[in-house]
């Protein structure tokens, strides 16, 4: 039993802990002012961490400059309507999913996008597929106007297009640099979608380089420029052809596709850089039509078994491949399966970028091009000329297999091949040199299916020795062993090019 002292004691003690942990649990909380609370309060921030609100502003300020000058464009054109909820499908989701069309393919059908106005006497940039093959095309300003528009030149091979509309003293975008955008930066997209009238939705640059499919198909040319920004900025039908603007209010990309199940936005929408469509729509409004400048070579990515047999530092680059007639490239000493690793200083990362770099440049420029060439670096000076106009390609021969007997000496690489016949060689498009061999299966996963080999390749030589029979192909396979790079001289597609492919363990 305590004595009346010793409890008097320990409440004071329990009242002098339960005070300071009263002190110390408001301080951590901030609810207490002044005294020792002060020491416990976060240091203030820094002051280059801009409070959200000066974020806020800034959205507003570049959605009140710029919207004025961007437009919506409603182009139509004859036949192929599209069955949707409103009868009719806009022409962006058209192009993702050709299997709705509806009875009526004759009946005109409209697409509808957007642009802005570079100039005050009314040329306006867009995307190629808003306005490709439109017969008419009404242009809606911001108070309303509508004005019709004729197309000044359009570009497949970057989907970009210039329009002009007849007015003066019209509010213009300003034009940055896609060279200078880097990813995580924000950026707002700007637009026409879904019928909603101007939407401004912001989001980050998510990556740069960028390769779809999507021009390649639509334009038939293997020499479509596909090297694009993405951002997480929500793009939609109707958006294309806007601006993709930076915080300070420069359009760095002009919005352009969408990868989507649904063809609505899901995360992932894509600008053409505005360097590139910049450099195209002076052409277009000067010309009315893109002088392409050429090096002449045809070029594939590095893989980690080029940078083997090329004796890479790292895995980068583009590979020469193939050389048009007369080609500038190989007339300055260029070589198929030299590394080309930078242009005028400019490291190379992937084919897009490569090509839109060289097409920043006019026919008659001269560029420096560093390359790898086995291991030894050199540096060539090449004369850029003019390339031919594209025309849309025929549809690819349908491949089969070469010859009814087919020789498995291919089997390190997953591959059939047979001997090729000149009647062969002309179904499958080799007009030149018949003979060789011909790749007749491909099995799936295997290492010739990784490193790019398909039914109706023709296989030219393995290891720089050329081989003109299956005799010659099985005995270089032979004396390669597992897990060894084979570098296989091949023609496909209407070009040649060098395939380094490991073999399987």
């Amino acid at each position: 039993m305590q004595s009346p002292m010793n409890s008097k004691l320990l409440l004071a003690g329990v009242a002098a802990v339960t005070f300071t942990g009263g002190v110390l649990v408001a301080s951590g909380l901030d609810l207490t002012p002044g005294g020792h609370a002060a020491v416990l309060q976060q240091p203030p921030a820094r002051s280059e961490v801009k409070p959200v609100a000066d974020l806020s502003d800034a959205f507003i300020s570049i959605a009140e400059s710029v919207t004025p000058a961007v437009v919506s464009i409603d182009a139509e054109r004859p036949g192929r309507r599209m069955a949707g909820r409103d009868g009719q499908m806009p022409e962006d989701l058209r192009r993702l999913f050709p299997q709705f069309r509806g009875p009526d393919a004759d009946a005109p059908q409209e697409a509808r996008g957007s642009g802005f106005i570079t100039t005050q006497d009314g040329y306006i940039i867009t995307n190629n597929h808003v306005v490709a093959g439109a017969t008419k095309i009404d242009v809606v300003f911001q108070d309303n106007r509508h004005l019709p528009a004729r197309v000044v030149g359009a570009d497949p091979l970057t989907d970009i297009a210039v329009i002009k509309v007849d007015a003066t003293r019209l509010p213009t975008v300003r034009l940055g640099s896609s060279e200078s955008a880097r990813i995580g930066e924000w950026v707002l997209a700007i637009g026409n979608p879904l019928d909603l009238g101007t939407t401004v939705t912001s989001g980050i640059i998510s990556a740069k380089g960028r390769a779809l499919p999507i021009l390649q198909q639509s334009s038939g040319s293997r020499w479509a420029i596909e090297d694009f920004i993405q951002t997480d900025a929500p793009i939609n039908p109707g958006n294309s052809g806007g601006p993709l603007v930076n915080l300070r209010g420069e359009v760095v990309g002009v919005n352009s596709a969408i990868a989507s199940p649904t063809g609505f936005y899901s995360g992932y929408g894509f600008a053409v850089p505005i360097d590139l469509a910049r450099r195209i729509a002076d052409d277009l409004i000067r010309y009315g039509r893109v002088k392409r400048p050429a090096l002449g070579v045809s070029v594939t990515e590095v893989t980690p078994e080029d940078a083997e047999v090329y004796k890479l530092e790292r895995i980068q680059g583009v590979v020469a491949q193939d050389f048009q007639d007369n080609s500038p490239a190989q007339r300055a000493g260029l070589r198929q399966g030299d590394v080309i690793v930078t242009v005028e200083g400019r490291p190379i990362q992937h084919v897009g970028q490569f090509q839109r770099i060289i097409a920043s440049y006019h026919p008659g420029d001269q560029v420096t091009l560093d390359l790898v060439r086995y291991g030894a670096r050199r540096q060539l000076r090449v004369q850029l000329t003019e390339a031919p106009q594209p025309e849309r390609s025929e549809e690819e021969v349908a491949q089969r297999p070469a010859a009814p007997e087919a020789d498995a000496s291919g089997s390190k690489l997953g591959i059939q091949v047979a001997q090729l016949s000149a009647a062969d060689a002309q179904q499958l498009g080799y007009k030149t040199n018949p003979g060789g061999i011909v790749v007749t299966e491909v099995q799936p996963y295997g290492a010739g299916a990784r490193g790019g080999l398909r039914r109706g390749t023709r296989i030219l030589s393995v290891d720089g020795q050329a081989v003109g029979d299956v005799a010659a192909f099985r005995s270089a396979m032979a004396r390669k062993r597992p897990g060894q790079v084979v570098s296989l001289g091949v023609e496909g597609g209407g070009s040649r090019s060098i395939l380094n492919v490991r073999l399987n363990d």
